[in-house]
């Protein structure tokens, strides 16, 4: 793989920027318009400057919550950004940078230290934990890249390296900025100093040659597209290879909506024996699978109950290419989907046959107990151009996956890393991104309580998500794999927090009828957020839940 670098002197002045300036102004070249946190003394003159810039500060309840909102920005946005105060904000971040570095979400963390004066006698100072460097080793293993700002010389250098990094990986970094050294400066002009990674262009070409050889070979071609698709922007290659050769696509749990769901070659979500039958015998039927920027993860693959013969499939990701039991080295993920989409590529056959399940009408019995199909019959009956689903982790997950999502990266959640406690933060980080996206927030009871004053920010920033509270009193996903009291939680009365907040709308919902007004109601209401507590039996769970569960409970 080659790697070029083209240098930009961005100063000819004699007053070269501060550490803070040039990261700043960094922030907003990769497109960062906002950046959450909470301030904390050791970044306190950080966040003024923030404050002062074209930077957005958006302030949350907490710094797991800014990790979240960070993330969902990110994954509409493109790259994300979050600031904290040294240690406890810092390794508060620790679980939803371990998310979005399982996920491929490129957010920068950026935290406050210690001055470099003040470390010289190693004293106690608050918020240090062993030594001064714990905070850094830990999100080492968290991050793609990482640096100390801890000498000016070299800190612009540093700052260039590590967020060249997270666009190219698509994976959380970590700059950590004494706070003596934010009005430090470079004695030197910095000339800004920019990768291009190529591929190797035989390599590349002996794939493009293999896989086109494999497809017109092929009688009946599958694709399974995944989250890098979504990461690195490649819907219309994905779109273009997909319509020139008449190949059916297939997503995974984690890429749902990678392309409009309503499309037609879309056949649905392939997850093993976790899935719809049809889905799957279409996918482990075919003589070629194309799997573009998949993850083999659990969940993905259905538990492992997927059966997709390595002979078969043409696998390619950020990170490998693999045809058959051929190895190809040194080729980008994006040059080689931009060879499948090049209309040279092009394998002619007939048009597939895709069958899609029907988006049946909804037509409520008013008195009738709500159960969780009929409610994601509702909800997919709703969906529409403006809405994008976020879904925590549980049955709201589960249940979501035969949603028919209209558009391509309407569907967020954390399908791999599976964490509780994302979805509303990250519903917050969506509309901060794209403020005509309408989130509609499905969590479960347990995850909600982990979270859910995040809404608060939703007021503050006068944002409109619509939260449908699963409550099942418990952890439904745990009660399948084992019962115990330890699964049971505490049954608030969700629909009543709008007057914790001050603002937003309630609703009890028990049967269909109460669903059917409450939606009405909640669409209605442009001007706040709206939250449904949707009462459900404890064992009233999708089929794809109790698979999946069954599965689950066969190791422990």
């Amino acid at each position: 793989m080659m790697v070029t670098r083209n240098s930009t002197r961005r100063q000819e002045n004699r007053l070269q920027p501060t550490i803070a300036q040039y990261l700043i102004q960094r922030l907003q070249d990769y497109g960062v318009r906002d950046v959450f946190g909470i301030p904390g003394d050791f970044v306190l003159q950080f966040y003024g400057m923030l404050q002062d810039s074209p930077i957005r500060v958006i302030g949350t309840t907490s710094e797991a919550c800014a990790g979240y909102a960070a993330d969902g920005y990110a994954r509409i946005n493109g790259i994300g950004a979050v600031c904290v105060t040294y240690c406890v904000g810092g390794l508060s971040l620790c679980n939803p940078i371990a998310g979005a570095y399982a996920e491929k979400s490129p957010v920068i963390v950026i935290s406050g230290a210690p001055g470099m004066n003040e470390r010289r006698s190693d004293p106690l100072l608050h918020h240090r934990v062993r030594d001064f460097h714990t905070q850094r080793d830990v999100f080492e293993k968290l991050t793609v890249a990482s640096a100390a700002l801890e000498d000016e010389l070299t800190a612009f250098r540093e700052i260039d390296r590590v967020l060249a990094a997270c666009v190219r990986y698509k994976r959380p970094v970590f700059l950590e900025l004494p706070r003596d050294k934010v009005l430090a400066r470079c004695p030197h002009p910095h000339v800004t100093v920019t990768e291009v990674v190529e591929s190797d262009r035989q390599a590349l070409d002996a794939a493009v040659a293999e896989a086109r050889s494999k497809l017109k070979a092929a009688k009946n071609p599958v694709i399974i597209a995944d989250i890098e698709v979504h990461r690195f922007g490649l819907q219309p290659q994905l779109l273009a290879f997909a319509e020139q050769n008449n190949i059916p696509i297939s997503a995974t749990l984690l890429g749902k909506s990678v392309v409009s769901e309503r499309h037609p070659l879309y056949l649905g979500i392939y997850e093993g024996a976790m899935g719809r039958a049809e889905v799957q015998k279409r996918v482990e039927k075919s003589d070629c699978i194309v799997l573009l920027g998949t993850f083999m993860s659990d969940i993905n693959l259905g538990g492992f109950t997927a059966r997709l013969d390595p002979d078969k499939c043409i696998y390619a990701t950020s990170e490998k290419l693999r045809i058959g039991h051929h190895h190809f080295h040194d080729v980008l993920f994006t040059d080689f989907m931009q060879a499948l989409a090049d209309p040279k590529f092009t394998v002619r056959r007939p048009a597939p046959k895709v069958s899609q399940p029907k988006v049946s009408e909804w037509k409520p019995s008013d008195s009738r107990k709500l159960t969780i199909a009929r409610l994601f019959e509702k909800i997919n009956s709703i969906l529409n151009q403006q809405v994008v689903v976020v879904s925590d982790t549980g049955d709201s997950l589960f249940a979501a996956a035969d949603l028919s999502i209209t558009q391509h990266t309407e569907f967020l959640s954390t399908a791999y890393y599976t964490s509780m406690g994302f979805a509303i933060p990250a519903a917050v980080g969506v509309q901060i991104a794209n403020r005509n996206l309408r989130p509609l927030v499905l969590v479960g009871d347990g995850a909600f309580q982990m979270t859910c004053l995040e809404l608060s920010t939703a007021v503050r920033q006068k944002f409109n998500p619509i939260v449908v509270v699963l409550n099942n009193k418990g952890y439904s996903t745990e009660r399948f794999i084992q019962e115990g009291p330890f699964n049971d939680i505490l049954n608030w009365q969700y629909h009543r927090l709008p007057e914790l907040l001050g603002a937003g709308w309630g609703f009890e919902v028990s049967t269909e009828g109460d669903l059917e007004k409450a939606f009405h109601a909640a669409f209605a209401n442009q001007d706040c957020f709206s939250i449904l507590n949707v009462h459900l039996d404890s064992l009233d769970v999708s089929p794809a839940l109790k698979r999946l569960a069954a599965r689950l409970a066969s190791r422990l």
